[in-house]
């Protein structure tokens, strides 16, 4: 049975909600005000938590966002009376998983609270009641979509390669490329895939509890040690243990990290009993690994231990062919969690996301198009809904790209001669997306 804590002021309503959700076999704890909700969140596991937007003396967004730092795991849903659109967009965009309006509609509760506790590692919370470890990340957005452009294809012909092995993958990309979604994928073609796949983000472990969460603790083992824990290596054992950001492990962490993948032993703290584990380990970064090792910031002994191979993960200006794949995924996507019907992107709108750069990449794509979605009224999302950002910075791109003169063109073709006529690779190197250059060659009759 799926346990729900539920924080509302408003003491009428919260028993209404409770007992209609008991009779829809959820088991619901209360919480009157934001102080008490922290309190009982310590105290128990829940698989959701649903807030108010408007709690005494504390903002509800402000309250998931703490409960967001430091419980990832548990997805959390808002309350609002104020059925305004910027308070739900607002709510998205800090790590709500979904919204509810009131006055209530009683399917409509259901079926967000549904579509909530899908997250495939909640789910398998509530179905084998395992307790893991409250930091590690939810597996929500790990669907791994295979693109058309080179870039993806090479991404895919390295995962197929690697995944049948044992091998320790090392996976390097800027922020918001999709990295945990590519060892996702490495898992689930792999012979581990019927084992659990857990994902953690290193940048999210004090160094102090660093030892309990990777090897697990004993009650009473600390202060604040009020049950037994398993860590991240018990919980994936068997199974794929991926560790995003390892760079942002301190030095005595890594210490730590690197005897057990060396031993394959653990050792739970407060425990006198080595546990053995069997695992694969996947790790991520955005960091330059070799620049820290020579900064002696990371130890040269777990870079070559986690090492054993390589994978780029591509920007999205480098996979400017697969954009409207991911867009047209992405819309999918949020049609399903936001409960609508939008068919597709006006063609201003294609125009506007093949010139726009995406610092954000793939996560950057997700986001507007979610926001677009849950704001768009009509069939198509249109230029309306995209938000004031993505003008700025593409009206900027237009007035800092080459002007229309000589030296634009002058600059083409030694882009073209330098990537050996590679239309791909020249855009690359001008910093235009591919579509611009062809229009570009267009315009000055470059064959």
């Amino acid at each position: 049975m799926p346990k729900i804590l539920l924080i509302e002021d408003d003491v009428p309503f919260c028993k209404l909600l409770e007992k209609f959700l008991s009779r829809k076999s959820y088991e619901v704890v209360t919480a009157y005000s934001a102080e008490e909700a922290k309190v009982k969140i310590k105290t128990q596991d829940f698989d959701l938590i649903i807030t108010d937007l408007r709690l005494p003396n504390y903002d509800g967004i402000d309250l998931m966002k703490e409960f967001k730092k430091t419980y990832p795991l548990i997805p959390v849903l808002l309350m609002t009376g104020y059925s305004d659109v910027s308070t739900a967009v607002k709510a998205l965009k800090n790590g709500a998983s979904d919204y509810i309006s009131k006055p209530f509609n009683p399917e409509e509760v259901l079926l967000v609270i549904f579509n909530a506790l899908q997250t495939p590692v909640i789910s398998s919370l509530v179905k084998e009641k395992v307790n893991l470890p409250k930091a590690a990340k939810s597996n929500s957005d790990t669907e791994f979509i295979a693109g058309i452009s080179k870039a993806s294809k090479k991404l895919a012909e390295y995962i197929k390669l690697v995944s049948p092995t044992d091998m320790s993958v090392l996976i390097i990309g800027d922020s918001g490329t999709g990295k945990e979604n590519i060892a996702k994928s490495i898992h689930e073609q792999s012979a581990r895939k019927s084992n659990r796949f857990v994902a953690v983000d290193c940048g999210a472990i004090p160094k102090e509890l660093a030892a309990s969460e990777f090897f697990g603790h004993l009650k009473g083992s600390f202060t604040g040690a009020i049950n037994d824990k398993i860590g991240y290596f018990e919980a994936a054992n068997g199974g794929t243990l991926f560790l995003d950001e390892i760079g942002n492990l301190s030095y005595e962490n890594q210490i730590q990290l690197l005897r057990a993948l060396q031993e394959r032993k653990i050792k739970p703290v407060g425990s006198n009993k080595e546990i053995d584990v069997d695992i694969r380990i996947i790790t991520a970064t955005n960091e330059d690994l070799r620049e820290a090792v020579k900064n002696g910031d990371f130890r040269e002994d777990l870079y070559h231990r986690i090492n054993e191979f390589s994978i780029q993960s591509p920007s999205l200006i480098e996979r400017d062919e697969d954009l409207m794949v991911f867009a047209d995924f992405f819309l999918e996507k949020a049609n399903q969690q936001l409960n609508k019907n939008i068919l597709g992107f006006s063609t201003e709108v294609s125009t506007i996301f093949e010139n726009y750069k995406w610092p954000g990449n793939l996560r950057e794509l997700q986001n507007i198009i979610k926001r677009a979605t849950l704001l768009s009224g009509g069939d198509f999302i249109e230029k309306t809904a995209l938000p004031l950002e993505i003008f700025e910075i593409h009206e900027a791109n237009e007035g800092s790209d080459f002007s229309l003169s000589e030296n634009e063109k002058e600059a083409i073709l030694s882009a073209l001669s330098q990537a050996k006529n590679n239309k791909s690779e020249a855009a690359k190197l001008l910093k235009i997306n591919r579509k611009t250059l062809y229009n570009k060659l267009k315009l000055y009759d470059i064959n």
